[in-house]
């Protein structure tokens, strides 16, 4: 290649590089800078009432938890439930010998009879002694002396009615029945074993499950609210799922711990639930969402649309000719799919809730079931 060649080609390309020299690209062809309406998905900005939600992680807890034990040793004689059966109060749960406890307070019961008997003898004997011992018949210590003797018998027939009471009580034991309205557990026990009384075991475990607590914790810097929330009316909470988030019950709060937890500065509280349908079973997590208290008259706009900028918070906001006006926005605070905005944007304005990527200020903007339309009618 000759000297001449060389500088040909090298002042070629460098006119194909100098700006002046590039084709400008047709601002027609640029979205939302002449070159047609973007499509976006938009929003309004409504004004309405917002709940104030408090949000934490709760447990389930049983309200009531009994571990059955028998209170007399003996053969069990039967098992009268079904592992995991619902039960009520007063339901036969066990079978402990009961003809031995019978037989025991007829014993008892044998006994006082005769010591009443005594007793009486001991009394009326006493008393014809008395005319006597004024006749000066009997001394005054023999007189003593038999008083004495009626006194005891009476105490004896004291310690034999006791006695019957400790026996009908040991009897009653003999049958072992549910002391709540529960759900049972596992049983530890089969028939044909020796039960020792008060054993370290317990022969199965009722747990309470309807009413149900869930117990939770928030932020000690919530308590002063929670507690004026609560002395003017019920505070409702809903337990949801912490999988798909779906409502699992509607409870109250009913407990405020006495004292905050120093070690993470927040404060225990349980709700209430019916739980009638058993969608809360004991020891299972669930998200809890406290209301408490009800903001009204906020204007509210869809969660997407509000985007952060260089200048922090902005929405998007369409106006009547169609273009997009860029507004620096006020976020109060998100409840689920909707942002509080306390500056900003008015109630009843339209807003992007979608394709804020595409847009610049002045932008001209067409809804996206509008632009789907747009394009069928252009389709050949």
């Amino acid at each position: 290649m000759t000297a001449r060649s060389v500088f040909q080609t090298t002042l070629a390309l460098a006119l194909a590089l100098t700006p002046g020299c590039q084709k400008k690209p047709d601002a027609a062809g640029v979205p939302g800078r002449g070159g047609g309406p973007v499509p976006v998905n938009l929003g309004e900005a409504v004004k309405k009432d917002m709940p104030v939600d408090l949000r934490a992680i709760g447990n389930v807890e049983s309200v009531a938890t009994v571990e059955v034990k028998a209170q007399v040793g003996g053969e069990l004689l039967e098992v009268n439930f079904k592992e995991g059966q619902d039960v009520k109060k007063g339901d036969l749960l066990f079978t402990l010998q009961p003809l031995l406890y019978a037989t025991l307070l007829a014993q008892a019961e044998a006994n006082l009879v005769r010591d009443r008997v005594q007793a009486e003898n001991a009394r009326h004997e006493a008393e014809r002694n008395v005319q006597l011992g004024v006749k000066g018949a009997i001394s005054k210590e023999q007189l003593d002396q038999m008083r004495a003797t009626a006194e005891a018998a009476d105490a004896t027939v004291k310690a034999d009615e006791a006695m019957v009471k400790i026996a009908g009580v040991r009897l009653s034991y003999s049958s072992i029945k549910s002391p709540i309205n529960g759900r049972t557990g596992a049983v530890n026990v089969q028939a044909g074993n020796l039960i020792k009384d008060n054993a370290d075991t317990a022969m199965t475990t009722i747990k309470q499950l309807a009413p149900i607590y869930v117990a939770f914790a928030l932020p000690e810097s919530h308590l002063a609210d929670i507690r004026r929330g609560l002395a003017a009316r019920a505070l409702p909470v809903t337990a949801l799922d912490p999988k798909n988030g779906q409502p699992l019950a509607e409870g109250t709060l009913t407990f405020i711990a006495n004292a905050v937890d120093m070690t993470t500065g927040t404060i225990t509280l349980k709700a209430t639930f019916a739980n009638d349908d058993r969608a809360l079973w004991p020891g299972a997590f669930v998200d809890v969402v406290m209301r408490l208290d009800t903001e009204p008259g906020v204007t509210v706009v869809p969660a997407g649309a509000v985007t952060i900028g260089q200048k922090g918070p902005q929405v998007f906001v369409v106006k009547e000719d169609g273009s997009a006006d860029l507004r620096s926005v006020t976020v109060g605070r998100t409840v689920g799919q909707e942002s509080i905005v306390r500056t900003g944007v008015e109630p009843g304005e339209k807003v992007v809730t979608n394709g804020q990527l595409r847009l610049v200020p002045g932008s001209k903007v067409i809804a996206q079931p509008a632009a789907r339309e747009l394009a069928k009618m252009k389709a050949p």
